[in-house]
């Protein structure tokens, strides 16, 4: 364990407990516990909506897939830019609007029962669950790329590397909630931005400038930097291309993602979020593939056999001294607190406001629900700390599971909820339904037209179940298309 690094990593652990106590004593109701008050600045909103979304995959699963593949990868960054500029563009400010004109909704499920006035409460039971099991399967992700990170730092045994980062996010999250994990993903977003374009641009320059670094790739394999064929010189096939454009398709639905756009301070603000959002994304999305084509040139020998998802980290300690490379390694932290917590904090979110309130004790205090939050943040994250101690689960793989997951179950929901006024209760309970099992089922089958990323026909089947289901039924109420109406004017 070199002193430095664990010095750096201290520090950075220390300041984001801080933050938390700093928002323990700021937190008195539900409302500032799981939506901060919607008092975040558009910069704020920015980055810790970008910092949540990535996580650890940013800097471990993309770099990773990378460096075996080589510009194969660039459709899966080619995807996450679009959808997250379509996001910003035409969801961010709508949710916003909607949210608090429909009964000041704090919850993705409540905005759902209020937008159709889901008054037996089965829609919030179904957005529950489908948020109870993506949401452990992916805060699992970010406790396993934290057994990574301390494992090959530190050379922890596995088991404890988990339970380290397991207990450094519960802690932040359980005293300051959303305010302190939005101002946390602030600065671990701006510490990712910082180390995801520092690490590849000295990479390059220790390959000998662009045009060194271009030769070295390419003698490794000749069709690394080729976009459009396989590592077999074959032109890629149309399921991988769309597999991996279809990970834009995922943002429409991502609660914790969602989440932001509902605190934001100022509607009006948005676009200026927007800007500043997609200047970190592109940049960010770009440096994380040249990581994994400048690691295959410069690591030897290969990390193929191994694990690829280390990448990163190699190319860190070999390349800087151990107190930057302290700073830079703990942007993989930040990379993956800054999910987690997010995850965690919806997940609470969920449980108190969702189904504590309305089927255990409606009358319960705010202090009250404030403490069955922060309870429920404990018992998320230990259910996933179980998950992720397997020492064979891929970050990549985990990821991508539950972000179909979401972008199917709720992506299509939202999207029709906002710009469908016909749409009903009924067409909202069948599309978030479908597009949840048909991610579930279909993940678990293989070959042939089931290798094709789940999120896309899980989209697809639960667009069309909301909108045969919303014909089907009948109209909605002169009050929802109101509310519907007022948003519109705005």
């Amino acid at each position: 364990m070199n002193p430095s690094i664990a010095m750096m990593f201290l520090l950075y652990l220390v300041f984001m407990l801080l933050i938390g106590f700093y928002f323990y004593k700021r937190t008195n109701s539900l409302s500032d516990y799981i939506l901060g008050g919607r008092g975040l600045n558009y910069w704020v909103a920015a980055l810790s909506a970008q910092a949540s979304d990535m996580s650890g995959w940013l800097l471990l699963g993309l770099p990773g897939a990378a460096y075996l593949v080589g510009m194969e990868s660039i459709w899966i960054a080619v995807g996450l830019a679009v959808g997250t500029y379509l996001n910003w563009k035409f969801i961010a400010r709508r949710l916003r609007i909607y949210t608090e004109e429909a009964g000041n909704s704090l919850t993705l499920s409540d905005y759902f029962v209020n937008r159709f006035a889901d008054h037996n409460n089965l829609l919030r039971i179904v957005t529950s669950f489908f948020i109870l099991i993506f949401f452990l399967i992916y805060t699992a992700s970010g406790l396993v790329a934290g057994g990574r990170l301390f494992h090959t730092v530190f050379h922890f045994n596995y088991e404890l590397a988990v339970s380290i980062g397991a207990l450094t996010v519960i802690s932040y999250t359980f005293l300051g909630g959303f305010m302190a994990v939005s101002w946390t993903d602030f600065f671990q977003g701006s510490l990712m931005f910082c180390a995801i374009v520092l690490v590849p641009s000295m990479g390059i320059v220790a390959l000998g400038g662009l045009g060194m670094a271009q030769t070295e790739i390419l003698a490794v394999h000749p069709e690394l930097l080729n976009p459009f064929t396989g590592l077999d010189g074959n032109i890629l096939p149309w399921m991988t291309v769309v597999s991996s454009l279809a990970w834009g398709l995922g943002y429409f639905g991502q609660p914790h993602i969602l989440a932001r756009f509902m605190a934001i301070r100022r509607f009006e603000d948005i676009g200026k979020s927007r800007m500043v959002a997609m200047i970190w994304v592109v940049i960010s999305l770009i440096s994380a593939v040249v990581v994994g084509l400048v690691g295959r040139a410069l690591i030897t020998p290969s990390l193929e056999g191994t694990s690829v998802e280390n990448v990163f980290m190699v190319l860190v300690e070999s390349m800087f001294n151990p107190w930057v490379a302290g700073v830079l390694l703990a942007a993989i932290l930040a990379a993956i607190m800054s999910t987690a917590d997010s995850q965690l904090l919806v997940t609470a979110s969920t449980l108190s406001q969702d189904l504590y309130r309305p089927f255990i004790k409606p009358q319960a205090s705010q202090r009250e629900l404030v403490w069955v939050g922060r309870l429920t943040v404990i018992a998320v994250a230990l259910m996933a700390y179980l998950i992720a101690l397997n020492p064979n689960n891929k970050v990549l793989d985990l990821v991508s599971y539950a972000w179909a997951g979401f972008g199917s179950a709720f992506g299509p929901a939202i999207l029709f909820s906002l710009f469908y006024r016909r749409m009903t209760r009924k067409g909202a309970i069948a599309g978030i339904f479908t597009g949840g099992v048909v991610a579930l089922v279909w993940q678990q089958l293989s070959g042939g037209l089931f290798d094709l990323y789940e999120i896309v026909p899980g989209f697809i089947l639960a667009s069309l179940a909301i909108v045969v289901v919303s014909i089907w039924d009948k109209p909605p109420t002169e009050a929802l298309t109101s509310v519907y109406d007022r948003v519109d004017e705005k």
